[in-house]
């Protein structure tokens, strides 16, 4: 992971038909480079996110894009998944760990919080993910960062951070300026007026500059 130019960090949205979203899928990984791409399913079946897996992640992988699955380490480690991201609500760094490996991907959700970031960076986590830094119609935000923990973070720390919550290629540019290693973004991507494609291309746009 490159602390040397921010990436994108691309999230499913929470309700999705695999095969059709596949073809959007593809679509937006055809815009340019995708760091990593997270399953992010809701209130659905284990046998729904599995289908939905074993569809996306092909695509994912050929393209050079890791698959991450959200909240659920044993199914990512079945799944044979790039990595796992998980919340603080959800199974621990340490449980995570020990399920998936030393080799694959372990993130988590640290809110606002340095203190949180600081535990996992320090437990071995492979990055932290900060936020919400905007408003979000993705998920009710229960936190609000500021862009000044991203500055803090990067000036301070070796371990990548996630920058995540309701953001665009319009609201973006203060999170990469500060320091923001990947921005993980949703309907940024998937709702953006010009399509999926246009959006990725945009953001490595302004990754460049």
């Amino acid at each position: 992971m490159n602390k040397s130019r921010c990436r994108l960090y691309l999230i499913t949205p929470p309700r999705l038909e695999p095969k059709s979203f596949a073809e959007q899928l593809k679509r937006a990984l055809s815009g340019g480079d995708v760091a990593s791409l997270q399953l992010r399913l809701k209130d659905v079946s284990d046998d729904e996110i599995c289908r939905a897996a074993e569809v996306l992640m092909p695509i994912a992988q050929k393209a050079g894009t890791a698959f991450i699955l959200n909240d659920r380490p044993d199914l990512a480690a079945r799944l044979k998944c790039d990595g796992v991201h998980v919340g603080q609500e959800d199974a621990s760094y340490a449980d995570a760990r020990a399920t998936m490996g030393r080799e694959r991907i372990v993130g988590v959700t640290c809110h606002d919080s340095r203190h949180l970031a600081i535990e996992a960076s320090e437990a071995g986590a492979d990055y932290v993910a900060f936020g919400t830094f905007f408003p979000t119609a993705t998920k009710e935000p229960k936190f609000h960062a500021e862009p000044e923990l991203i500055a803090w973070w990067a000036e301070t720390m070796v371990v990548p951070c996630v920058a995540i919550g309701g953001i665009t290629v319009a609201n973006c540019q203060p999170l990469i300026e500060t320091g923001a290693d990947f921005l993980a973004v949703a309907s940024g991507v998937w709702d953006y007026e010009n399509g999926p494609a246009a959006a990725v291309k945009a953001f490595n746009t302004l990754f460049a500059t």
